[in-house]
């Protein structure tokens, strides 16, 4: 339930922070060499705390899910934590330097070099590790997804969510990356966030039934 509610707020947070750069903005925008943006600082940047924890609590839910599932399906399962694990570094790390780096150099004027590291390039390192890690999350809610085997309503219920979140958001990077090539930016972090928050607050209701129903697992 943690992870659903820190979905939700981070959902919240970032749906209300404005696009300043790139293909969803559409007044005031910010271009290269996308350094002048101290006045939106760091309003722009609080999306990063409760984004950040979300990222935490799902990694800690696949690896509750790891430990509880039945020793047939613990392979998959395993590979889930592997694949998290790594998303969680990847995005941490990308969510920390904007916090520590790029953010403190931002309020001291000290820009030189921040261009490729700013989350309002569209096309920069930011974006980047954030299309890996959640790429590779995707990837762990797909292979998760085969830890629900029963055949009742819930676990069903919990491999259809898994199954439908994890699969759209790997076919999404080559369908947006064929759609827009090098135009591509941060099309597909929208669309992999968006489908993470919807996949894992609902998987996170789901699974609060799962783990309180006291079933053999």
């Amino acid at each position: 339930m943690a992870t659903a509610l820190a979905g939700l707020v981070a959902a919240i947070v970032s749906v209300t922070t404005p696009p300043r750069s790139g293909p969803f903005c559409t007044a005031g925008c910010v271009t290269y060499p996308y350094t002048d943006v101290v006045a939106f600082a760091p309003r722009d940047y609080w999306w990063l705390y409760p984004q950040s924890l979300f990222v935490l609590l799902g990694l800690a839910l696949i690896v509750c899910v790891h430990t509880a599932a039945a020793p047939s399906v613990r392979t998959f399962s395993g590979i889930a934590v592997a694949l998290a694990g790594v998303s969680a570094t990847a995005l941490l790390a990308d969510y920390v330097t904007q916090l520590t780096v790029v953010l403190p150099s931002l309020h001291r004027g000290e820009t030189a070099g921040l261009s490729l590291l700013s989350q309002y390039n569209p096309h920069g390192i930011f974006v980047g590790l954030e299309n890996l890690g959640y790429l590779l999350l995707g990837l762990a809610l797909l292979v998760v997804a085969a830890a629900f085997t029963a055949p009742n309503r819930l676990e069903r219920g919990l491999r259809r969510v898994l199954l439908a979140g994890g699969t759209l958001t790997v076919v999404a990077l080559p369908s947006l990356a064929l759609r827009y090539g090098s135009d591509l930016e941060y099309r597909f972090e929208v669309a992999a966030i968006t489908l993470t928050w919807i996949t894992l607050i609902a998987a996170g209701v789901l699974l609060t039934r799962w783990f309180g129903s006291g079933t053999d697992k």
